[in-house]
């Protein structure tokens, strides 16, 4: 155990290898900021909930025209708005010129022409378009 000698595979009596060099990327005095804590002298962090960071946001004096969350208006878009089927939900190519309601399928262009009118308008209410036009 006292060997200052190690063996090898071979056998062969080899010097004992030196202290391993510091790799160049390495800081040797860094400490990272959370270990050590009062111990190195730093102040614990405490940390915030979100009920706690709001109180403070609250308290701040803002201005009315100061940007916040609830007042950013984001520019239109430059796309064109996705068409999406009455019927099914279903990205819709068409839309039925007699009843302005939008559809996928023949099957669902068969289904709109038998709907009675007050269906059509309910329909087109619940997309927030205009009703029908006779």
């Amino acid at each position: 155990m006292g060997d200052s000698k190690v063996q090898s595979a071979e056998g062969a009596a080899t010097q004992p290898e030196t202290a391993a060099k510091p790799l160049p990327f390495k800081q040797a005095n860094f400490l990272h900021s959370g270990i050590g804590g009062a111990a190195a002298g730093k102040k614990n962090r405490t940390w915030k909930n979100l009920k706690q960071i709001l109180a403070l946001e609250r308290a701040l004096p803002w201005q009315l025209n100061d940007p916040s969350y609830f007042n950013i208006d984001a520019p239109p878009s430059c796309k064109p708005s996705k068409k999406y089927s009455d019927i099914s939900g279903l990205p819709a190519n068409y839309t039925d010129p007699q009843s302005k309601l939008r559809f996928t399928t023949i099957e669902e262009f068969n289904y709109i022409r038998m709907l009675p009118t007050d269906v059509v308008t309910g329909y087109l209410t619940l997309r927030k378009a205009t009703s029908i036009v006779s």
